[in-house]
């Protein structure tokens, strides 16, 4: 029953690449609001734009209207944490091997998400059959923790990273990180097995600068804007007390675009504050994100904890100039071009002096903001997509040299979870045979 690693070099579309059939595991990609969701369906697209067959299974989307590239689970309602699961914008599924199985059999390489039991089963059914595997690592651990208030706390963080690379990522070889930041913590988290590869997330090309006008209501206003979840880890709360604490409180007006379980709690500081503008919240369409971007006078990105920040990056493609945190574990202090574009991290006096300084220096937020609109195509979705097939095609390429980590470093465990699978299969009549690296 061994998979066949069967490439075929056809050319489409004047694109001068092999042909695979890909399938991405992501048991949230149901989420349009989630950041990892939002990566999983844009590189599927634009790898079918390439000529690649590129399936996606994950949690069934509303009223299951599943575009024909998708393979629809049903939803796991997890005990207890689902209310707070379903606030973060996430979601499991009921993990079915069968039909995991029957999408796997026919792909050319796997690639994973996320470290959850989803991810893992169709990892032991295509390494026990053949198929090369690859996976990502879009999840920080403090994303988990600090939903529960110990984002900071070092030795849980820890433990969640080991327990990260225990489950899944000691069995896979290839790993994309959306940043260098993310790759360093795995190396420096003992993940010395895998082989990082640096790939930004990337942005399509429909962010750019465009002449946006503003809301009447907006007129006269300086426009704060910060982009992404409503999560404790995004520091939202550092803009607003920024703000309130600034001469030109008055002036400026707040707009953070997004939802999460914080915005109750932004709304209530907000007036705790006396921020003089209420900051205006919600969920933005791709139009309406880029709209505002392009007539924000500053964009701020807080977070304490980011993989890459693609959010920002939207941001100074269309012009918007970034202040950002500094903490070493967020990705976007990178981007930085100028001092006055990075503030001291969960310190909000530090960003209060860096919003004060572009009000009172438009010049130089103008020079940046050509620089930053220059920088912007360095990171688009067409070239990440590049770099991604290449790690595609080097882990098919360690598969039928022998080289993957199943191969080299093969597990007891996994081969008595493996079995179950199999055995399984085998007694639902999926399988006419258990594969002999199993008997």
């Amino acid at each position: 029953m061994q998979h066949v690693l069967a490439l075929q070099f056809k050319r489409k579309r004047g694109y001068n690449t092999p042909v695979m059939k890909i399938l991405f595991i992501l048991e949230c990609a149901n989420c349009l609001t989630n950041g990892t969701s939002a990566t999983c369906l844009r590189f599927a697209e634009e790898l079918r734009k390439k000529g690649h067959e590129c399936k996606v299974l994950g949690c069934y989307f509303e009223n299951q209207q599943d575009p024909a590239w998708y393979v629809g689970f049903d939803h796991f309602k997890f005990p207890v944490f689902e209310a707070l699961i379903h606030k973060e914008g996430f979601n499991f599924v009921k993990v079915d091997p069968a039909k995991i199985y029957e999408e796997v059999k026919t792909a050319d390489v796997v690639h994973l998400f996320l470290p959850f039991k989803f991810s893992n089963v169709a990892r032991l059914i295509a390494q026990y059959i053949g198929v090369p595997v690859t996976a990502a690592f879009h999840m920080q651990p403090q994303n988990v923790t600090s939903a529960i208030h110990m984002g900071q706390v070092g030795f849980v963080n820890d433990v969640l990273y080991g327990s990260f690379r225990r489950y899944l990522y000691r069995h896979v070889k290839h790993i994309h990180c959306p940043s260098q930041m993310i790759a360093d913590q795995l190396i420096s988290h003992k993940y010395s097995m895998c082989v990082p590869h640096v790939i930004s997330n990337g942005i399509n090309e429909y962010f750019h600068p465009i002449k946006a006008e503003r809301p009447k209501e907006l007129e006269g206003k300086y426009i704060v804007t910060m982009s992404g979840r409503l999560a404790r880890e995004k520091r939202q709360d550092l803009i607003i007390r920024a703000i309130a604490e600034s001469p030109y409180n008055e002036k400026i007006q707040l707009i953070l675009c997004g939802q999460g379980p914080e915005k109750d709690r932004y709304l209530a500081l907000a007036k705790k504050v006396k921020l003089a503008n209420m900051p205006i919240i919600g969920f933005q369409s791709q139009e309406s994100l880029r709209n505002i971007l392009n007539y924000t006078d500053l964009y701020v990105h807080a977070s304490d904890f980011e993989i890459e920040g693609i959010s920002c990056i939207e941001a100074f493609a269309c012009g918007a100039v970034p202040v950002v945190s500094d903490s070493k574990l967020s990705a976007t202090r990178s981007f930085a071009l100028d001092p006055q574009c990075i503030f001291k991290h969960g310190q909000y006096k530090s960003l209060k002096h860096r919003i004060n300084y572009f009000i009172e220096h438009p010049e130089r937020k103008e020079e940046l903001s050509k620089q930053y609109i220059e920088l912007a195509p360095k990171y688009a979705l067409p070239i990440m997509v590049d770099r991604f097939e290449e790690m595609l095609k080097e882990a098919i390429e360690d598969k039928k040299n022998g080289q993957d980590l199943p191969t080299l470093r093969p597990s007891k465990t996994d081969r008595i979870k493996a079995k179950k699978i199999f055995r399984a299969l085998k007694r639902n009549g999926i399988i006419e045979e258990i594969p002999e690296n199993l008997r």
